[in-house]
């Protein structure tokens, strides 16, 4: 492809360039790393269990992920901190830094500090007009200043898009503006049309899918260069529990919307169908869906859905036994499975049993929401069959209304007035209305303020209305920070109205830390839908103080036990750290000369050598297969599965030494050195000239009595130490040959071989690395001259030495490869270049250096805080904001 061609397309990058052509088909952004997506990786990130998620981090780039997307807007983390943590320690990974990140927040700041420590070219998500042009303008330019592409959301100050006309009138508008206004590159501009559920049981809906799709279509033949994104497992949300059913419209309508012109997308792809293996009864259910063929499409997708649960039909015989049942046993069938057949006649035997037919609504009926709420919560039932149930709860209220209105004399009395709002900057509201639904049927009278309220309307309407209840719903991150303000905002008003708080993003541990403490009066966290009857009815009761103490009572103790748990880990000064530093006894430390110093190339090297130095653990991973080599092959689970693998892959390996298709090339150097300046390592030529300094960084973790913070150059003797030490230098690189065999795999549509290429060069250029360490210890400075270690051993690490690598834990500095490779002269010398961003081409490629001190230990380096970073700066002579962008740092608050 001609590199006129290139600057068609949206070019990203992480370690490795990503090209989106029109032949790159569809572009799969990775889900998982998204605190707001995954209850797994939020807990990890809330616990600091940063390793683990690395590991989730790993196994989606494993999986297949193009894209990594990280987010961590909730309301009780420090999105800011763990953005910058969590990046710096991805940098570190070169197998998942490889691939380009998307930092997605609603928050701007969160995005900027992203940015300032994300290397290569990213993906910002997301900037819109919400906020006005002149926000939308500036935002957009720190974007293109920062060198990163753009996912526009389809909202303006109006409200998000939801219908074709708006989707296509926002979009268009965004484009002009950062097209001729901004000069934003078309192709880096990603826009998002809004992916909403489908089969939500509400008319509104019906044209979710169907307006996306074509939104998407005249986006691309309209607005020149621009790419198309979305979050596919939105259009499934109804469906959550079961994952058949989900698997299907999720596969269905990316096939669709791919097919419409969406080329990029955030998609978990354990939840995907392949879309020719969907059953076709059920593709028919679920496409009359999504592309709204007729009215009763959701309800017969409702009814198929059952049949695919695992759920057996019913017996003609027995399909009516259920009606034999106690009467709440039989209103509460009705109301869970949405059956209306029967709800009028065991409404009135439940009626004629009561003293007061309200006492059916508040026994028998929300008996059996609270059933729906339960199974709800458990995802036994979605979110079309509560509205059913809440279709059958109206009806029953419906009948029972004229017997409530003849006990008061024809004047109607609800149980409660309660006021329902979506805050400010939201614009979701299914929750919210399913809620109204519910509580309306309850009995309750509902003043539903719609979305993007702003807080003086709430307040205002509230006091108006004379409400008994306030109720706030949000989804998205900023809404959490708008219902603190509220909360502040209503005790100003000296309001006692009790607030009860739901929305997918909110949490108890949200509402009883940020919320409460702003309101004097009760607060409630609200889980799911049908538990609002259940708190409603309980802050309603009379002399309900002590429920409303107890709930005061709750959330204070859960408070104090969380800020207690949340307490960060503490840091000393670079000073402090340094004057801790490990100490090694430099006088008695015997310092092995090199037997021969200087540099050295390997050229022609013979790839079989590698073979017994091959880790295959990782191989494994790479391919999903999780299990240590060898026992994976016989694990009772993937065991048949990994023999497969692996017999292809010695198949492919055989090839590629039999044929020679990868070339193995190598350069290392020996050189004297001294540390200075505690931190400093100076290498010098054989004159004792000096050649380079390379630059370490040092532990600032607060540690106990006796443990030291370690730094790389605590292994090299010190200049004042009279002693005379040596630090080596390499790079290996297994990938010569590898991207031509890849695309000649693919040209023959050959996949599958294509990423086993790639594998098996990683898997080769490690165990170069692995092989060439061996050979300096033993042979070139021959400081473990009768070691003899199983490849076990090797994996394990047990020899004498270490061979840290730029970009790791124990050397978070990118700038350091510039450094190894000026020493080594690289590119001139084996032909491996750095590109712009510090990354190694070929992919199949490991630099590092060598320390021979039996001494020296591998460690994490963790934190990087605010003073290492301005003296690391001064050291390298450069500005702090260049420092950021290498080291990718997680400052200290």
């Amino acid at each position: 492809m001609a590199d006129s061609d290139y600057k068609k397309y949206l070019t990203l990058s992480g370690l490795e360039p990503l090209v989106v052509t029109p032949e790159s088909n569809f572009i799969n952004v990775g889900e998982r790393t998204n605190v707001t997506g995954s209850r797994k990786f939020l807990r990890l990130i809330k616990d600091e269990k940063y390793d683990e998620a690395l590991c989730v981090a790993r196994d989606q780039v494993e999986g297949g992920a193009q894209i990594l997307d990280v987010n961590m807007d909730e309301g009780m983390l420090d999105g800011k901190y763990a953005m910058v943590k969590f990046l710096n320690l991805i940098a570190s990974e070169p197998d998942i830094a490889r691939i380009p990140l998307m930092i997605d927040s609603s928050k701007w700041e969160i995005i900027e500090a992203g940015l300032q420590v994300a290397q290569g070219k990213c993906v910002v998500n997301s900037i819109s007009l919400k906020e006005g042009e002149a926000e939308f303008i500036r935002q957009a330019k720190l974007v293109k200043r920062y060198g990163a592409a753009v996912i526009v959301m389809a909202f303006d100050e109006t409200g998000q898009a939801d219908s074709f006309e708006r989707r296509i009138e926002i979009c268009k508008r965004s484009y002009d503006i950062l097209v001729h206004v901004v000069h934003f590159k078309p192709q880096d501009i990603i826009f998002d049309p809004n992916i909403f559920p489908v089969a939500t049981g509400m008319e509104e809906h019906r044209l979710n899918a169907l307006d996306f799709f074509n939104a998407t279509k005249w986006i691309r033949e309209n607005l020149p260069y621009a790419n198309v994104s979305g979050g596919v497992s939105n259009v499934s949300f109804s469906f959550r529990g079961n994952t058949t059913v989900r698997e299907a419209i999720n596969s269905a309508f990316l096939y669709h919307a791919i097919q419409h012109g969406m080329n990029l997308g955030i998609v978990n792809p354990t939840m995907l169908e392949v879309y020719d293996e969907i059953p076709k009864d059920l593709l028919k259910h679920v496409e009359d869906v999504l592309f709204n063929r007729g009215e009763d499409a959701t309800e017969r997708l409702l009814e198929f859905a059952e049949t695919v649960k695992g759920n057996k039909k019913e017996d003609a015989t027995k399909v009516l036994e259920w009606r034999s049942e106690s009467i709440q046993d039989r209103i509460t069938h009705s109301l869970v499975k949405g059956i209306d057949a029967f709800i009028i006649e065991d409404v009135e035997e439940a009626r004629l049993a009561s003293s007061k037919p309200i006492d059916v609504i508040e026994g028998h009926l929300m008996i059996g929401m609270n059933v729906v709420g339960d199974f709800f919560g458990s995802g036994k039932m979605f979110l079309p069959q509560v509205v059913k149930s809440a279709r059958v709860m109206k009806k029953a209220v419906a009948y029972l209304q004229p017997y409530i209105e003849a006990e008061k004399d024809g004047k109607q009395e609800f149980a409660g007035k309660i006021l329902m709002a979506t805050v400010k900057g939201d614009v979701h509201d299914i929750g919210k209305n399913i809620v109204s639904v519910v509580l309306g049927c309850n009995n309750y009278e509902i003043i539903d303020l719609g979305v993007m309220v702003p807080p003086e309307r709430i307040i205002e309407a509230a006091i108006k209305e004379q409400v008994d209840v306030i109720g706030l719903s949000g989804l998205i991150t900023p809404s959490l920070d708008e219902m603190v303000y509220l909360s502040k905002a209503m005790t100003k008003e000296n309001l006692t109205i009790p607030l009860i708080i739901g929305g997918a993003t909110t949490s108890k541990a949200h509402t009883s830390v940020k919320i409460a403490p702003n309101y004097n009066h009760t607060v409630v966290h609200v889980n799911d839908a049908s538990r609002a009857v259940t708190v409603v009815g309980n802050l309603l009761k009379k002399d309900n103080n002590t429920y409303k103490e107890q709930i005061r009572e709750e959330y204070d103790k859960f408070r104090e036990q969380f800020l207690i748990r949340g307490k960060r880990k503490e840091y000393i000064s670079i000073e402090d750290a340094r004057k801790n530093k490990y100490p090694i006894d430099w006088k008695s430390s015997e310092i092995v000369k090199p037997v021969q110093l200087g540099i050295q190339i390997i050229d022609d090297f013979d790839i079989t050598k590698l073979e017994s130095f091959i880790d295959w653990s990782p191989f494994f991973r790479s391919w999903d297969l999780h299990g240590r080599y060898p026992d994976i092959l016989t694990d009772a689970i993937v065991g048949p599965q990994a023999q497969e693998l692996f017999k292809d892959a010695q198949e492919l390996l055989k090839r590629i030494f039999d044929e020679q298709l990868l070339k193995a090339k190598a350069v290392f150097g020996l050189f004297p050195a001294n540390s200075v300046n505690d931190d400093d390592i100076e290498v010098y030529d054989e004159n004792e000239n000096l050649k380079v300094t390379f630059l370490t960084l040092r532990q600032q973790l607060s540690k106990r009595e006796g443990i030291p913070n370690h730094a790389l150059s605590d292994f090299i003797a010190p200049k004042d130490s009279g002693k005379q030490d040596y630090i080596g230098s390499f790079c290996v690189s297994t990938g010569f040959g590898t991207q031509e065999l890849a695309q000649q795999f693919e040209a023959d549509n050959d996949d599958y071989n294509s990423i086993m290429i790639k594998a098996l060069a990683d898997r080769l250029a490690e165990a170069f690395a692995e092989y060439l360490h061996k050979e300096v210890r033993t042979k070139h400075w021959s400081y473990t001259k009768n070691e003899d270690l199983t490849n076990d051993e090797l994996i394990k690490e047990t020899y004498k030495g270490i061979r840290p690598a730029p970009g790791y834990p124990a050397c978070p500095d990118h700038l350091e490869k510039a450094t190894i490779w000026r020493l080594l002269d690289v590119e001139n010398r084996i032909g491996v270049t750095l590109t712009e961003s510090l990354a190694m081409w070929p992919a199949a490629s490991v630099s590092g250096y060598y320390f021979g001190n039996p001494e020296a230990k591998y460690f994490g380096l963790g934190k990087i805080t605010e003073d290492q970073l301005k003296d690391y700066a001064k050291r390298r002579h450069i500005s702090e904001d260049e420092a950021r962008k290498w080291l990718n740092p997680n400052l200290a608050d």
